[in-house]
């Protein structure tokens, strides 16, 4: 079932006896599971109405039993369930027996008063189990996968369209860069934003660079950029302002070379004719950061990024083992790009004639 799908059946008040939520987006199944709960309870019934379990401590047999009883003194009875290894691939420590046939048993005739919701923290379901396969025909288990970029800033200018301000779409975007894809922080920093402009105000992309602080792989995103091409100055002025930061040297060299490997795996794969949500999923990014790095590595040459890759990695193990002092050796790194710049442009020259 598209969680769509789902979050209209229940607005409209119609409820599956069954719901098994997984996925990378944890804010928009709890916003699910909130809804369901608003929907089916006043807020003073809520506490009578729902039971809580975790299959870490309590079995499927007794949670089954649960379900399928009649609710006291309510018409109603929701059933929140969290687990990672009933329907996940999680280890399982609890040394309970979860016999699987209680679910497909219950949901044979399950009991119309109960909704019974099984919130899984794992980012993929377990396909060889029975109860998976079982589950996924009968079109109950609901996928929240992370928003792509442009469903994620139509989501932004949603919200803030709900309070009665306006997102502009450079701020949006630049909103997303500061923050990251967390939606549940992207949620507090934009209620903040429309608690500033007041309503009817507008949310620029000035006014968030103003209130929004850069983050550590947003420079580091602009200091690969300097690097890449050659602009020494810009790059050891955002090298020592994140050294006065108390940025660590080798998180800042592990970040760059997680950039840099990112923009090779995407030309490569681009050379394919590869989507970004496709490569998205191959090299385990976020379609966002695909769509920035991709936009970023059109002017670099692959062999370029290869070569920075290549003494980025000598640079790591030296500072790793002690052999280079950790702030001096990045500095001097950004210093000798210069020199092997010049010598590799003058090498292609003198081929090329």
């Amino acid at each position: 079932m598209e969680a769509s799908d789902a979050i209209k059946a229940v607005q409209a008040g119609r409820f599956s006896p069954f719901y098994v939520l997984y996925g990378k987006d944890r804010y928009r199944m709890e916003q699910f599971v909130e809804l369901i709960k608003n929907k089916m309870f006043q807020p003073e019934d809520q506490n009578m109405g729902i039971n809580k379990y975790d299959t870490q401590e309590t079995s499927l047999d007794e949670i089954m039993i649960e379900a399928d009883s009649a609710p006291f003194f309510m018409e109603k009875k929701l059933i929140l369930v969290k687990d990672s290894i009933v329907f996940g691939t999680g280890k399982d420590n609890s040394k309970l027996e979860h016999r699987q046939e209680a679910i497909l048993n219950y949901i044979e005739h399950p009991l119309e008063s109960s909704v019974v919701v099984f919130i899984v923290n794992a980012e993929k379901l377990d396909e060889r189990k029975k109860l998976v396969k079982s589950l996924k025909n009968r079109k109950v288990i609901i996928h929240f996968p992370e928003l792509e970029p442009n469903q994620l800033l139509q989501w932004l200018k949603k919200r803030a369209g709900e309070q009665g301000r306006l997102l502009d779409p450079d701020g949006g975007e630049l909103l997303i860069r500061r923050v990251g894809m967390s939606m549940q922080q992207l949620v507090q920093e934009l209620d903040k934003l429309c608690l500033h402009v007041g309503e009817r105000g507008e949310i620029t992309r000035e006014l968030v660079d103003q209130l929004i602080g850069v983050t550590v792989e947003e420079d580091v995103f602009l200091l690969v950029d300097a690097i890449v091409n050659v602009k020494l100055a810009d790059a050891l002025a955002m090298y020592k302002a994140l050294l006065i930061r108390k940025e660590e040297p080798i998180k800042l060299v592990a970040l760059i070379v997680r950039q840099i490997r990112m923009m090779i795996h995407i030309k490569e794969l681009e050379g394919h004719h590869y989507s970004p949500q496709q490569i998205a999923g191959m090299i385990g990014a976020h379609p966002y950061a695909v769509k920035l790095a991709s936009e970023k590595s059109k002017g670099y040459q692959k062999k370029r990024l290869a070569e920075l890759l290549s003494s980025l990695a000598d640079l790591d193990y030296g500072m790793k083992t002690g052999k280079v002092d950790k702030a001096l050796g990045l500095e001097l790194f950004i210093l000798s790009l210069g020199s092997s710049y010049t010598l590799s442009f003058q090498s292609e020259s003198f081929m090329m004639d």
